[in-house]
C-alpha cells in the first residue's frame, strides 16, 4: 500500500513549481555566496570603476578593462558591479579586483568604509544614480564608445563631476542636444581603448576584404540605426558579387538576441547567403566568414573596407585605419541629416533606400576610387584629437590623476555628513 504522504510529497518535488521554487533557492543561494566571497573587504583602491548592468551589457565595460588595468599601474583600481552574471563575466576577463554589492545600503557601507577617490561610469544605467549618492568621490563618465548615435548623449551627464569626451565632435554633440548644461565638466581625452595593442583576431588574405559590422535596433525607434533588416542580404550579396573579394560578417553581439521579426529573418538570409558562396571555394583562406564573436577592433589590420552603420565601429575603424574607405548606411533615407548627425558621413559613399538598387557600383567606386582620404584624415582629428596612438592613454591617465589630486586636496577639509541617495528596493 502506498503512504499517501509519500506520494504526495513525490508529486510535489516533480511538479513544475517546486522545480521553479528550487531553481529560484539555488539561485538565491548562489548569489548570497557571491555577494560573501567578493565584499570588497580586499579592495584597496583610489578608482572604483561602476557597472550596475547585466551580462548583457557587459560588452560596455570591456573595452575599458585594459585601459583600467594600465591605470591600475598608477592608481589602484576596482570593479564595482552589481549583478552577479556581470561579476561571472569579469572574472573571465581581468584580475582587477572584483567587487559585488546587488543592494543600496551595502555599497554604501562599502563606499564609506574605503577612501575611493574617483568612480569611473562606462554607461547611463540607472543605477548609476545610486552610486552617484556618494558625495567625497569624484564621478567621472566615460561612456563606452564614441559613435554618433543619440544616445551617446544624455541629460543625465549634468549629474556627474565631469563628463570625459573623444574630442570636438562630442563636444558639439552635447552642445547641440542638452539645454542649461555646464560645458565645463566636458574634457577632452581621445578615445583610450584604441591605443590597446590586440593580437589580430583575423587572417590576412590575398582577397580584398571587406567587413559588414551593422549595429543592432536600438533601445527605442530614435536609437535604431541598424541596416541589418533593409539592406544587410543586399550588402552581402553584392560584395559576395565581387570578384577577388573576401566578406567578413561581424554583427553586434545583440543581434543575435534580437526579437524583430524582420531583424532574425535577414541575419538569417545573410548566414545563408555565405553558406552558398562558400560551398565553391575550396581554399579556406579565401572563404567568407561570420564572426558574432570576439574583438572587432582586433580584426581592423586585416581589413581592406568597412562597411557598417551609424555607431561607434565606423570611427573607431576612422581611428585606426583612416587611409582605408569606409562606407556608412543610413535607414532614415535623409542624407542632409545625417551629414549633420555624422559628419563622418560627409567623407562617405552612402547605402540608403535610394542607393540599395545600385550597391556593386558603389562598392566598387569607394574600393578602386577612394577620393575621401585626406577628408577622413581631418574628420579623425575632429572626432579623436591630435595626436597618434599611446596620445589618448596618456590623456586620459592625467586628467584622472589630476582629479584624484585635486579631490585629496578637497577632502582634507570634507565632512561627509552621509548620503541622501534612494534606493529603489
Amino acid at each position: 500500500m502506498k503512504n499517501p504522504i509519500r506520494a504526495a510529497a513525490l508529486t510535489l518535488v516533480r511538479s513544475s513549481a517546486w522545480t521553479r521554487t528550487s531553481r529560484w533557492i539555488r539561485g538565491t543561494e548562489r548569489r548570497t555566496e557571491l555577494a560573501e566571497e567578493f565584499d570588497g573587504s580586499y579592495a584597496r583602491a583610489e578608482i572604483v570603476a561602476y557597472f550596475g548592468d547585466p551580462v548583457s551589457k557587459f560588452y560596455q565595460l570591456e573595452q575599458w578593462l585594459p585601459v583600467l588595468e594600465e591605470l591600475n599601474r598608477k592608481h589602484k583600481v576596482a570593479i564595482v558591479v552589481r549583478r552577479p552574471s556581470s561579476l561571472l563575466r569579469a572574472q573571465e576577463s581581468t584580475r582587477l579586483p572584483l567587487v559585488l554589492k546587488r543592494k543600496f545600503d551595502p555599497l554604501h557601507t562599502f563606499y564609506h568604509a574605503n577612501d575611493f577617490k574617483l568612480a569611473l561610469y562606462v554607461n547611463n544605467g540607472m543605477t548609476n544614480f545610486q552610486s552617484l549618492g556618494f558625495a567625497p568621490m569624484v564621478h567621472v563618465h566615460v561612456n563606452h564608445g564614441e559613435s554618433d548615435k543619440l544616445s551617446m548623449v544624455s541629460n543625465q551627464a549634468k549629474a556627474y563631476d565631469r563628463v570625459f569626451v573623444a574630442g570636438q565632435a562630442a563636444i558639439d554633440r552635447h552642445r547641440k542636444a542638452l539645454l542649461d548644461f555646464d560645458e565645463s565638466k566636458l574634457t577632452r581625452v581621445g578615445r583610450p581603448q584604441l591605443d590597446v595593442r590586440r593580437a589580430p583576431e583575423l587572417d590576412q588574405s590575398t582577397a580584398h576584404t571587406i567587413m559588414y559590422a551593422p549595429t543592432w535596433e536600438g533601445e527605442n525607434e530614435s536609437n535604431n540605426y541598424t541596416s541589418v533588416d533593409l539592406f544587410g542580404p543586399q550588402i552581402v550579396e553584392a560584395v559576395l558579387g565581387l570578384e577577388n573579394t573576401r566578406l567578413i560578417y561581424k554583427p553586434h553581439p545583440r543581434i543575435e538576441s534580437s526579437k524583430d521579426p524582420n531583424m532574425v529573418d535577414a541575419h538569417e538570409r545573410i548566414y545563408e547567403l555565405i553558406d552558398q558562396a562558400n560551398a565553391s571555394i575550396e581554399d579556406t583562406k579565401l572563404q567568407h566568414q561570420v564572426l558574432p564573436r570576439g574583438d572587432v577592433l582586433a580584426m581592423f589590420d586585416a581589413l581592406d573596407t568597412l562597411i557598417t552603420d551609424v555607431s561607434s565601429v565606423g570611427l573607431d575603424f576612422l581611428y585606426l585605419r583612416p587611409d582605408k574607405p569606409l562606407i556608412l548606411t543610413d535607414r532614415r533615407n535623409d542624407t542632409q541629416k545625417l551629414h549633420r548627425d555624422a559628419p563622418v558621413s560627409r567623407a562617405t559613399p552612402i547605402i540608403n533606400e535610394s542607393t540599395a538598387t545600385e550597391l556593386t557600383p558603389l562598392i566598387v567606386k569607394a574600393v578602386q576610387d577612394d577620393e575621401s582620404a585626406q577628408t577622413r584624415n581631418e574628420l579623425r582629428t575632429y572626432y579623436f584629437g591630435e595626436g597618434g596612438r599611446g596620445t589618448s592613454t596618456q590623456q586620459f591617465f592625467d586628467e584622472v590623476s589630476a582629479l584624484i589630486n585635486q579631490r585629496t586636496l578637497d577632502l582634507a577639509n570634507f565632512h561627509d555628513a552621509g548620503s541622501s541617495a534612494e534606493s529603489s528596493e
